[in-house]
């Protein structure tokens, strides 16, 4: 593949300034769709659009047909150093200046306060800023096809604009009855501090990846050579470059991804895997960027530097999944989308029905405008994307990487979790309890023949055989092969047909009992049995899965008697064991009938099964084809405790997205009859419409203190 190619398939993020509900991303995803881009989500609420560029289709061209929507793109060193107070927040102090007279006559009649010349000049500087900035949104967005809650709110304020308008230059007589200056500045005015309000929460629930990527360090020590350490320069981070030696002091965190060189210490890695107890590192390990070197002193290899390193990938990835949708976010986007239509056609029809039965036109008109006002498109657009923005950095913050929102939505939904037995709730660190050999006539010795097969194996065991059998003559093979589930065979020199795995390398089943056998012409010549540990938190995870009402399974290649004792010892009932991939398949495909499935996997023959699962768990030590199969990444090291975590956190998320749909949703099917039979004003609907966008977000936020709940069953939220 070739350079550019590799850059066309490449995931982009633009940050955009300017979205303020769900239409307005689907104005974006619709525009960008037309052109060709088929791979696009965009998260307005953290103002991100993630796309898969095409041919034909530049980067430039992309930012200018955002931009011609009427929103802003801002690379990333102007995001990092924008002040606090932005557009919004200027506007809504010039507003506010001018509406604040226009309401004291509420309390203080003075002849200057009701003045409709007065009123005027105070509501012009309002409504040619704040919402001039409202109308412009509203008509790009109708013609990015999709209409935004800016227009309900444009619509609302410049009626209330242009009906008193019309009474203070042609209505004689009792004026006051027409004019509604204060309703129009006002109705901008508080929308602008909600935005504000909504903006500045929002970015609370994004809190957990904001400390994640804190955790860059901005310096490294360089060596120029790796022996002496006087020779240490200090360079920016992003200078670090593969191939570098970086001296790491105590107290200093880890600027690159890499491999310890020389010394030794211990690594606080909680704030990247979620583990409470620091990690012993030692030549040849690897090191993560971002922890911190607690005690200790070493020289450290960089692999990996800065925007390749582990935290990086880690941000970039759950940045992604929380701009992807949720499937029960795309029920409120189907909403959104049809919703602004909707509101405007009860608006009129509130209007015209007013007349009808007699009521004044001003009252109707307000009736209208309250109507317009207090809908809340924006709460519904909020709803998902907040809780998922919030509950997926808390679950990076602990080390459990979701991929996706709908893979937290599927475990949150799971009823069974299947774990592989080895490398998963094994440490996956087998050792050989004892070989037994039997007769023969081999050349050589059976374990020399092991470990010829197995210098060619990328089964997890091999590792295994070969540390073991090292030591003996090195023997050239022949026509290998390897088949998945079964073994591995080749042929001597001599013409000897060796086969080493299971038992199923046999065609009929050995009355001997092993782990691994050799065969020499079909018959056996070396048995070897296996010794591996269950990893410390495995019975303790099993029996919170159980408390939180999840069904239990094991799933595993390995002979039935080691399984079975492996699975009384996590407290495992159910257990399918001796099954070859598509075995495992099969078997998931009968469980998917009964209920969701989480499987849990490490290897390279796991890959298949989760692969069928409704959604796959990888652990940290996993092969990279397990990885790629999984929706979630569990990262801490030798531990699967993190599972319950990431079990209870996603179901705290699929909740709180819950409860803020429900809220939005009870609260326009509340609201808007309300408004229509004229027991709300204007004003008091524009202050309803922001704070029920404040109750959705505050909801999500409180997702960045959620801890979990074990011991007991029941979530903390």
């Amino acid at each position: 593949m070739t350079g550019s190619n590799t850059e066309i398939h490449t995931l982009q993020t633009l940050n955009v300034d300017g979205m303020t509900c769900a239409n307005c991303a689907m104005g974006i995803e619709r525009t960008l769709q037309k052109k060709g881009i088929a791979d696009v989500s965009v998260n307005f609420a953290a103002g991100e659009v993630h796309y898969t560029p095409v041919e034909g289709y530049s980067h430039e061209a992309i930012v200018h047909d955002i931009e011609q929507l009427g929103y802003s793109v801002k690379i990333t060193q102007q995001i990092e150093k924008s002040k606090s107070w932005g557009k919004l927040e200027k506007l809504l102090v010039f507003c506010s200046i001018f509406t604040i007279p226009l309401l004291l006559h509420m309390v203080w009649p003075a002849p200057l306060l009701m003045n409709p010349w007065f009123q005027l000049a105070m509501c012009i500087p309002v409504m040619a800023s704040g919402g001039v900035y409202f109308l412009r949104s509203a008509i790009l967005s109708i013609r990015s096809g999709v209409a935004n809650m800016d227009v309900l709110i444009a619509l609302g304020s410049f009626s209330a604009l242009i009906y008193s308008l019309i009474g203070t230059f042609w209505i004689q007589g009792e004026v006051h009855h027409y004019l509604f200056f204060e309703t129009a500045a006002s109705i901008v005015t508080l929308i602008l501090a909600g935005n504000v309000i909504e903006k500045r929460s929002i970015k609370q629930t994004g809190r957990a990846l904001e400390e994640l990527a804190a955790l860059k360090s901005p310096i490294a020590l360089r060596l120029k050579h790796a022996e002496s350490l006087d020779s240490a320069e200090e360079i920016a981070t992003e200078n670090v470059k593969p191939g570098d030696y970086l001296l790491i002091r105590e107290g200093a965190r880890i600027p690159a991804d890499g491999i310890v060189y020389t010394g030794n210490g211990l690594c606080d890695e909680r704030m990247i895997t979620g583990e409470s107890l620091p990690v012993e590192v030692n030549k040849g390990q690897l090191l993560r960027g971002g922890t911190l070197l607690m005690s200790g002193s070493l020289v450290m290899k960089a692999s990996r530097a800065g925007s390749e390193t582990f935290i990086t990938d880690l941000v970039r990835l759950v940045q992604k999944a929380q701009g992807e949708k949720a499937p029960m976010q795309r029920l409120s986007d189907r909403i959104s989308a049809v919703f602004v239509p909707v509101v405007i056609v009860i608006a009129l029809l509130t209007f015209g029905g007013s007349l009808l039965y007699g009521i004044e036109t001003s009252e109707a008109l307000m009736r209208a405008i309250a109507v317009l006002v207090v809908s809340c498109p924006c709460a519904m657009g909020l709803a998902a994307p907040t809780a998922v923005m919030a509950g997926l950095g808390v679950a990076a913050r602990k080390g459990i990487l979701f991929k996706s929102a709908e893979a937290a939505q599927k475990l949150a939904e799971s009823q069974i979790v299947v774990f592989d037995k080895t490398g998963t709730l094994t440490n996956g660190e087998h050792r050989i309890e004892n070989t037994v050999e039997y007769p023969n006539d081999l050349p050589e010795k059976p374990e020399a023949y092991a470990l010829a097969l197995e210098q060619i194996s990328n089964h997890p065991l091999a590792e295994t055989l070969r540390k073991a059998f090292d030591g003996n003559n090195p023997i050239q093979l022949t026509n290998i092969a390897e088949r998945a589930g079964i073994g591995i065979e080749a042929y001597t020199p001599e013409g000897i047909h060796l086969k080493l795995g299971s038992k199923r390398i046999f065609e009929k089943e050995p009355e001997q009992s092993h782990d691994v056998y050799l065969s020499a012409n079909g018959i056996l010549v070396l048995g070897i049995n296996l010794k591996d540990e269950l990893k410390s938190d495995v019975r303790q995870t099993v029996h919170q899965l159980k408390e939180l009402g999840c069904r239990v399974v094991m799933l595993s290649g390995d002979r039935d008697s080691t399984c079975k004792t492996m699975a009384a010892e996590a407290g495992i009932e159910e257990v399918y064991s001796e099954c070859l991939p598509a075995d495992k398949i099969t078997i998931l495909d009968t469980l998917r009938k009964q209920g969701i499935v989480a499987m849990v996997g490490d290897g390279i023959n796991d890959a298949p099964a989760l692969a069928a699962a409704d959604v796959a768990i990888s652990v940290s030590a996993g092969s990279a084809v397990a990885k790629e199969s999984a929706g979630i990444v569990l990262t801490a090291r030798n531990s699967i405790s993190d599972l319950v975590f990431a079990i209870e956190t996603a179901r705290a998320t699929l909740r709180t997205m819950k409860q803020n749909l429900f809220w939005a949703f009870f609260y326009n099917v509340l609201a808007i009859p309300i408004a229509a039979f004229g027991y709300l004003n204007p004003m008091i609907a524009a202050i309803s419409m922001a704070l029920s966008d404040v109750v959705v977000i505050g909801n999500a936020i409180r997702l960045n203190f959620f801890k979990g709940s074990m011991k007991s069953s029941t979530s903390s939220l």
